[in-house]
């Protein structure tokens, strides 16, 4: 079969099988893919471990004017844990069904754009294309959990620095209907838990000022709070990124079942759309604690980012400009431009105050990524670089 395919297909289906699942990704043999994959097309290799093995691996294409600031195609190499039971096939075989749907974890995150970035280089390439602008196309390690020991630390690196960004492109999402999905921005995670103090003592009894009851009370302020957020999104058929979601997904305390406590802890994951006022956002759940439990409470930050930086999606910015004269002029597609709903590394350039979009050229598809069967059609792999084939000579090109 590898021989009548696109070779296209063939190299996005042998990174496929190089296992970078979480919490053991085979990093050493994905590099050595992109170093071989690198090699092939004539792109200068570098690389760079913030944390020892975890490389950070760019691929250079250097332009006609390199002082330019330069253009970034980011992908990560890691992919999320697979249940091999609940898969129609090996989920690092890459399978190809007669009908080209092809199978493997990291087909829609997010393997397919990394190998899109190569295979447009490579056409640009017989075409004898030259870049204004110096291309690197980035793979970076860990994304899938939380970039911690990869972007976030590869970008205050003077490696980082040399590459000399001006502009990025990362990933996106798929989407079941006909339009592409753009990203220009992301909501801001904030994990959080509230402990809750009260009067303990036999379970038997009718004691005042018990944490349940206050537990109770707390829920019921942050579960409102969800709901509007959710009414306000199916009442105004909003993507889930413009609005903010909330949910409660631990508790912990106790010590046996005829006791009751003195304190419990519950902990809650908030995906805060980025037009938010986060001061007032935070001063109301301190309020809500207070109204449900008095002083009896402590409220703290696991994780909780503050930057909001949004990309221009707004004619008149040159980036844009450029991006949608290629997607939706030349290509004819149609964009749906919202707020990314969960987290990526693009995050973490857009702190750079770089401007980055998330694209990932896949319609028509069902939203897979993290799930059993995820899966990319063949066909669609094909449209793909046929958009950044004509999107990177113009992102390259811009003054």
């Amino acid at each position: 079969m590898a021989d009548k395919e696109d070779i296209l297909v063939t190299r996005f289906r042998e990174y496929i099988r190089v296992n970078t699942m979480q919490p053991n990704p085979d990093y050493k043999a994905a590099e050595e893919f992109i170093h071989k994959y690198g090699d092939e097309l004539g792109l200068e290799f570098s690389s760079h471990e913030c944390i020892t093995g975890k490389p950070c691996i760019v691929l250079t294409w250097e332009g006609s004017e390199p002082e330019l600031p330069s253009i970034l195609l980011n992908s990560h190499i890691d992919v999320v844990p697979v249940f091999p039971s609940q898969w129609d096939h090996e989920p690092f075989s890459a399978h190809k069904t007669e009908d080209g749907w092809i199978y493997g974890r990291g087909t829609q995150d997010m393997k397919c754009v990394g190998i899109w970035y190569m295979e447009a280089i490579r056409v640009l390439k017989m075409q004898n294309f030259k870049p204004k602008r110096t291309i690197h196309v980035l793979w970076v390690p860990d994304e899938e959990i939380g970039g911690h020991d990869g972007m976030e630390l590869l970008i205050k690196t003077d490696f980082w620095k040399n590459l000399n960004v001006g502009f990025a492109l990362d990933e996106g999402l798929a989407n079941p209907g006909p339009e592409y999905m753009l990203y220009y921005s992301e909501r801001l995670p904030w994990w959080f838990e509230i402990t809750v103090k009260g009067q303990p003592g036999h379970g038997s009894q009718f004691l005042q000022d018990t944490v349940g009851e206050k537990l109770n009370r707390v829920v019921q302020k942050f579960m409102t709070f969800r709901q509007e957020n959710k009414s306000k999104m199916e009442k105004n058929n909003l993507p889930i990124g413009e609005v903010t979601t909330l949910n409660l997904n631990m508790i912990e305390g106790g010590v046996q079942m005829n006791v009751i406590p003195d304190k419990l802890k519950f902990g809650f994951d908030m995906r805060i759309t980025p037009t938010t006022d986060l001061v007032e956002l935070e001063k109301n759940m301190n309020t809500w604690c207070r109204e449900a439990c008095g002083d009896d409470y402590e409220l703290r930050f696991i994780q909780k980012f503050m930057e909001k930086n949004i990309t221009s999606v707004e004619a008149g910015d040159k980036w844009w400009d450029a991006f949608a004269s290629i997607v939706e002029g030349e290509c004819g597609a149609k964009l749906i431009k919202t707020i990314f709903p969960a987290a990526t590394d693009g995050r973490y350039v857009r702190s750079c105050q770089i401007p980055v979009l998330g694209f990932s050229p896949i319609k028509n598809h069902p939203i897979l990524l993290h799930d059993h069967n995820e899966r990319i059609h063949e066909s669609c792999l094909l449209e793909g670089r046929d958009i950044y084939e004509k999107l990177i000579p113009k992102l390259s090109s811009v003054d």
